[in-house]
């Protein structure tokens, strides 16, 4: 199979071509582009600047992080506390499949930066069901496989919206993900988003998710009474688009403050177990790795090299560690 000489996209991934040179449409439209994405990203950083300086101070906290235990949301909350000066109220959402070590880096972390933590647990017995049917298919408009398997993209969705539920209850006015740079473009930095909007968006995600597990999925979402409060709704950031990205200078800043790489994970998911067999599960499906498009983008823009993605993007996976998550959830 062909790969991207310049990348790591494989010739299966949807929408991707190679040509007779060996390069992928996707590092074509990058070499386009390239200096107006040097620019965007210089207008975002100083947007994000102004607007941390307008909200600083005016609420309980500034910004709520959504913490996964892992290192990128790790460096972005330090980064929120350290670089921008901001009060911070942590949210993690524990799946049941946290690594234990991701647990003892979370209070490392929060301890040492002096940050408030909410941890959220949702019903196993309703998540479980959801991955459970989410591993057998997508229930979720296809696009988003290009970007995690089914299963992530349940968990994600859970976290985001109960994360932004969180913000409008306590008036906060901005929510931070720890998202890398090749996860999302640096045009989606900072979004402020209607209530409207967030009604219609949310129920991508809502409805399959309701549909499988019924009513308590409610309590994972915005209701009617938060939409009362049209202007109580957060913006969204993600602070990492802008900055310097490197593995290396990441787990090297984190280390300072109590963060060491759990033994039982991944480098895609520094925190979670679930994550190596709901990779196992989309690559037996679909052919390709679904961390794919965020790690070509992050070598294509210089964050690591070509080598490393191609190390990050394994296609066999710890056999303890997805043996035990399949026990959990009950698949043969």
């Amino acid at each position: 199979m062909k790969i991207c000489k310049i990348c790591v996209l494989p010739e299966n991934f949807p929408r991707v071509t190679i040509d007779d040179e060996g390069v992928c449409n996707y590092c074509r439209e990058y070499e386009r582009k390239k200096g107006q994405i040097k620019k965007q990203k210089k207008a975002y950083h100083q947007k994000f600047i102004k607007l941390t300086d307008e909200i600083r101070g005016k609420s309980e906290y500034d910004v709520l992080c959504c913490y996964s235990g892992g290192k990128d949301s790790t460096y972005t909350l330090q980064l929120l506390k350290e670089k921008y000066k901001l009060n911070v109220l942590a949210y993690t959402m524990d799946n049941s499949f946290l690594s234990d070590r991701a647990f003892v880096n979370m209070r490392n972390v929060v301890e040492g930066l002096g940050i408030d933590h909410i941890i959220f647990k949702p019903r196993f017995d309703a998540l479980k069901k959801l991955f459970k049917v989410t591993a057998k298919k997508c229930i979720y408009p296809k696009k988003t496989l290009e970007r995690a398997g089914a299963i992530c993209t349940s968990c994600t969705g859970i976290v985001k919206y109960t994360a932004i539920r969180t913000a409008v209850e306590k008036e906060i006015p901005l929510v931070a993900f720890g998202w890398s740079p090749g996860q999302a473009p640096v045009t989606s930095s900072i979004l402020d988003i209607s209530a409207d909007m967030f009604r219609a968006v949310q129920e991508i995600l809502k409805g399959p998710i309701k549909h499988v597990i019924g009513p308590p999925a409610d309590a994972y979402f915005l209701s009617k009474r938060h939409f009362e409060k049209p202007d109580s709704f957060p913006k969204l950031v993600h602070p990492l688009a802008y900055e310097n990205y490197s593995e290396k200078n990441i787990l090297r800043a984190i280390g300072r403050i109590g963060w060491s790489l759990p033994k039982d994970v991944e480098m895609n998911a520094t925190n979670c177990l679930l994550n190596l067999f709901s990779d196992e599960e989309h690559i037996k499906k679909y052919g390709f790795h679904p961390y794919g498009l965020e790690i070509a983008a992050l070598v294509r823009e210089g964050y690591m090299t070509r080598a490393e993605g191609l190390r990050h993007l394994p296609v066999r996976k710890d056999r303890k560690t997805v043996n035990a998550v399949k026990k959990k959830l009950g698949v043969k």
